[in-house]
């Protein structure tokens, strides 16, 4: 029996393909903790990748199939880790023991005072880290069901449909791309992780500023 990893893409992919997809990305979408520690944006551009076949090889992956189950495990997600917000999220957030987990719940609700609502809800989405938290804290802090409702849903549509068409755009464009996913994954870490970079850069400006 193969044993599986959830917290390598290629490992989920390789075992449950599409399915692996829309599962993973649920609990990341809004089981707090645990989802905390799952792939997202690595796990949806290689994903797409596997959808493109080549001269010499078919497609592994079916992309309508793929793209399917990463919008409902995105929406779905979403949609349960606000449940989760509104019905003892701060309970849970308040027993966790993880600094990032914390981290990541202040970041979210700094977010949503400084954006709003519905843009905070799409940025979110593209955050690492953040976007597992973002839809409990937005249940925590009464965010109206059907503004929460709408904006994830375009945050969730967006990322998770923009990622899989990137890797299959990739994979469909450039030759045994496939040979080369560790690299391009490690490449997708980094670029998922600039927009947190850029916050911390943003936050240190200001606090500087207000010291002076």
């Amino acid at each position: 029996m193969m044993a599986v990893n959830p917290m390598n893409s290629a490992s989920v992919l390789a075992a449950f393909g599409a399915l692996g997809v829309l599962v993973v990305i649920f609990a990341e979408s809004g089981l707090l903790v645990f989802g905390f520690f799952l792939p997202g944006d690595t796990l949806l551009f290689p994903a797409g990748v596997l959808c493109a076949g080549s001269a010499d090889q078919p497609p592994r992956l079916a992309l309508w199939q793929v793209l399917l189950c990463a919008a409902v495990g995105a929406v779905a997600g979403g949609q349960v880790g606000y449940l989760i917000g509104r019905h003892g999220g701060r309970a849970l957030l308040a027993r966790t023991s993880s600094r990032r987990v914390k981290a990541a719940a202040a970041r979210a609700e700094d977010l949503l005072a400084r954006y709003g609502q519905g843009k905070a809800l799409v940025i979110g989405r593209f955050v690492p880290l953040l976007r597992t938290v973002l839809h409990p804290v937005a249940g925590v802090l009464g965010v109206p069901v059907r503004t929460f409702t709408l904006w994830q849903t375009v945050g969730g549509l967006l990322w998770s449909q923009t990622l899989v068409l990137a890797g299959y755009t990739l994979g469909a464009s450039v030759p045994h791309v496939e040979d080369y996913l560790l690299p391009l994954v490690a490449v997708v870490v980094v670029l998922s992780l600039l927009p947190l970079l850029l916050e911390a850069r943003r936050a240190r400006r200001e606090r500087r500023r207000e010291s002076r």
